[in-house]
């Protein structure tokens, strides 16, 4: 067993994924985070169960800190301070409400927090991955239109990188924050599909899955919402209302197991390209939206990322440069 760095490992889905793998002896654990004032206490109560836990400084909203953040986990790995990199598992996430606002690279804060810090993270590491690592993305089922997660939240707009991540400047009125939010879903799992098809045309065995945590109330997702709606998400009559309308719901503790699960048990070794929802106690392989198998698409989406993380040319790895 390796290590396996989570985004967000320090709260909400993340936190409890965190807490399955400790409870597998040899696993060593990076917690990555934007506030290591805040990860630092979660990674100490977790080192009090025996395992290794060490802590990353890495806002994935901001490029440079995804930079600092890889740099910093490869010196690691190169001084021995952990164990070879078995899993990256891009979990962090945030909605925005109101009006639109930007990373400080100027990226609308929905796509640079949920696309863009993680993509850049994943072609910074990928060549560290052990053959046998898995890459895991936490999508959302509010990305495909034709389900009652997608319908509530908002239809998704196309898949386009440069136009999402320039979204509100141009003027006219400004997709909600829901559109924000499924748009961003759905390019997460064609990241996913699409680094499949590339590891496989370099005829790597790593793993590449996206996987939809459903609805989960309590965790950070909504933190930049009203307070009063952060506490009515959380109560019994809101969930039977979800249940109702036939929303994709589960809890932390159960979707923090799955993703525990997916990037971890020998069950999914063989998974890769794959999409798996928790919802119910239950975690199974769905298909994801029409769009999301849209080859062309996928393979814009990923060098149009390129281009917007300023990509340089030693930082491409032989593994990903078959497009």
């Amino acid at each position: 067993m390796g290590t396996i760095l989570i985004t967000g490992g320090h709260s909400g889905i993340g936190l409890e994924c965190a807490k399955r793998l400790v409870d597998k002896p040899g696993h060593t654990l990076v917690l990555a985070g934007r506030d290591l004032e805040r990860v630092e206490p979660v990674a100490r109560q977790l080192r009090t169960r025996g395992v290794e836990v060490k802590t990353l400084q890495l806002d994935v909203a901001s490029l440079a800190s995804v930079r600092t953040g890889a740099a910093r986990c490869r010196a690691m790995l190169d001084k021995n301070e952990i164990d070879g990199l078995e899993a990256i598992l891009c979990n962090a996430g945030a909605q925005f409400m109101g009006p639109v606002t930007y990373s400080p690279d100027g990226y609308e804060n929905t796509f640079a927090t949920n696309c863009l810090g993680h993509f850049l993270l994943v072609e910074l590491l990928i060549d560290r991955l052990a053959e046998s690592g898995r890459v895991v993305f936490t999508a959302s089922g509010t990305h495909d239109p034709k389900t009652a997660d997608g319908k509530v939240v908002g239809k998704a707009a196309e898949p386009d990188a440069l136009v999402l991540a320039h979204e509100g400047k141009g003027g006219g009125k400004p997709l909600s924050t829901g559109v924000r939010y499924t748009s961003s879903k759905l390019c997460d799992i064609l990241y996913a599909y699409e680094l499949d098809r590339r590891l496989r045309r370099a005829n790597s065995s790593i793993v590449s899955i996206a996987f939809d945590p459903g609805s989960v109330a309590g965790t950070g997702l909504l933190r930049t919402h009203p307070k009063p709606l952060q506490v009515l998400a959380k109560t019994g009559l809101m969930k039977w209302v979800m249940r109702r309308m036939g929303i994709t719901m589960s809890s932390a503790e159960f979707s923090g197991a799955a993703l525990a699960r997916l990037c971890a048990d020998p069950t999914y070794a063989s998974e890769s390209g794959k999409y798996f929802q928790a919802k119910d106690n239950r975690l199974t392989e769905q298909r994801s939206s029409t769009k999301s198998y849209d080859t062309a698409a996928a393979a814009k989406l990923w060098r149009d990322s390129e281009t917007l993380v300023y990509l340089h040319h030693e930082e491409r790895s032989a593994l990903l440069s078959m497009g």
